[in-house]
């Protein structure tokens, strides 16, 4: 089985495989620094939720029309000119503090600009995989490039932790940038193209393609569901990791290195439930996979809330991380298969407007209730309720509890079912 699964990887993936992969080790160590940087320069809670808001609102503002755009231009040029702006645009922070004029308003800045490249970048990339890649193989990929991505993002706290004993943090920075030159490289091997024939020649407007997909994502049951409910989960979990640093140091008492080990111990949750996604997808149903792990991070939520103990906050933050990716590989594999080649960019783009649109107001208002109350603990605990609770309201009272019913092979083989009785009634 594993070697038929690695013979439909084809050469071009695993380039683009690879590239993403060293890419994403440098992504964890700006990751990791850039609130560390923040929480050195200003000990507020707030401000960490401001930098996280800033990092999510270009989503909210310019994610319809850069998903349409996607979708018009050649992807794979688009990723390569991305990948070397967001060279660029991270390198900034470690020049403005050897130039000693760095404040936290550069930090907002530089988050939200690489933010509205990285939208650009997504959308390509979502769209580009199904172009590497049979449908069917599709959660084993998105599987195996999840768990290679959490696999630098374990690397990539610890290396980043032991540099800043003897770097200013900022300066790990420099890797990330050095790693989207390297991902633009690898994209520039890659021989196919990443969009389909037919999209060759469209002429329509960006506002008519945007409101086709916005039409497309609002009318099928599943896609709309699974943005309204991650519109939810998101608008209590942009919290959690505006916040971890903050939890760290004042509920853990961590020191730097030790922060990068918690960052690296999600990291590895990641791993083991991204590797195991394919093998869970294929034995259970996508309501059992996908929403069964959001109750379970609820519950793991609530357990870390109220722990106090650094070493069992590891596999406690590790299992919350883990299963909150397997939900994201789940449902990503699930519009990947539901959408046409030719509105992946802007249907990812305006699911991900509609989930994340609550991620700024959610970070925000996380922060002053941290600040307010005093007790981020509370607050943690309070998050993991209210997902466990969503969780299983969509499971019981949704479409998403029985979604498999909407994929175009069930569509097909439920057409040819009634076909097959419409005919055996005539006959009779």
């Amino acid at each position: 089985m594993d070697a038929v699964a690695r013979s439909n990887l084809s050469p071009d993936f695993r380039r683009f495989w690879t590239g993403q992969t060293i890419s994403q080790l440098g992504s964890s160590f700006t990751e990791f620094a850039l609130p560390l940087l923040v929480f050195k320069l200003t000990g507020s809670a707030i401000n960490l939720g401001v930098t996280s808001a800033a990092e999510m609102l270009p989503y909210l503002l310019f994610g319809l029309v850069i998903g349409a755009w996607v979708d018009r231009l050649n992807r794979k040029r688009m990723m390569i000119v991305v990948d070397v702006l967001r060279a660029v645009v991270v390198a900034t922070i470690p020049l403005l503090a050897a130039l000693h004029v760095l404040s936290v308003w550069h930090i907002y800045a530089v988050g939200f600009v690489s933010s509205t490249l990285t939208i650009f970048f997504q959308s390509g990339e979502f769209a580009a995989i199904p172009s590497l890649v049979e449908t069917d193989d599709l959660v084993t990929a998105n599987g195996r490039i999840q768990a290679s991505y959490s696999a630098a993002q374990v690397m990539g706290p610890l290396l980043a932790g032991a540099m800043i004993t003897v770097v200013p943090v900022q300066t790990v920075m420099l890797i990330d940038a050095a790693s989207f030159l390297v991902s633009a490289y690898a994209l520039g091997l890659i021989g196919r193209s990443f969009n389909a024939e037919k999209e060759e020649g469209e002429r329509t407007t960006i506002r008519q393609d945007v409101l086709e997909g916005l039409r497309y994502v609002l009318r099928h049951p599943v896609l709309r569901n699974i943005s309204a409910m991650m519109s939810m989960v998101n608008f209590f979990t942009a919290t959690v990791f505006a916040q971890l640093v903050f939890f760290s140091k004042v509920r853990l008492h961590a020191t730097d290195p030790e922060v990068g080990w918690l960052f690296a111990a999600g990291s590895g949750g990641v791993v083991v439930l991204s590797l195991a996604a394919g093998r869970l997808r294929k034995r259970w149903p996508f309501s059992r996979v996908a929403l069964g792990s959001l109750m379970v991070y609820g519950i793991s939520m609530m357990a870390l809330a109220f722990t106090r103990l650094y070493w069992l906050a590891l596999p406690l933050w590790a299992l919350c991380s883990g299963v909150g990716i397997l939900f994201n590989i789940n449902t990503g594999s699930l519009r990947q298969a539901i959408v046409p080649s030719h509105l992946l960019g802007r249907v990812i783009s305006i699911a991900g407007v509609l989930a994340w649109s609550a991620i700024p107001l959610g970070a925000l208002l996380g922060g002053f209730v941290v600040h307010w109350t005093g007790d981020v603990a509370l607050v943690y605990g309070v998050i993991g309720v209210s997902v466990f609770a969503i969780a299983f309201t969509f499971l019981a009272f949704s479409p998403l509890g029985h979604a498999e019913r909407y994929l175009p092979q069930a569509a097909q083989s439920a057409a040819v079912t009634g076909n097959a009785s419409e005919t055996g009634a005539g006959e009779a």
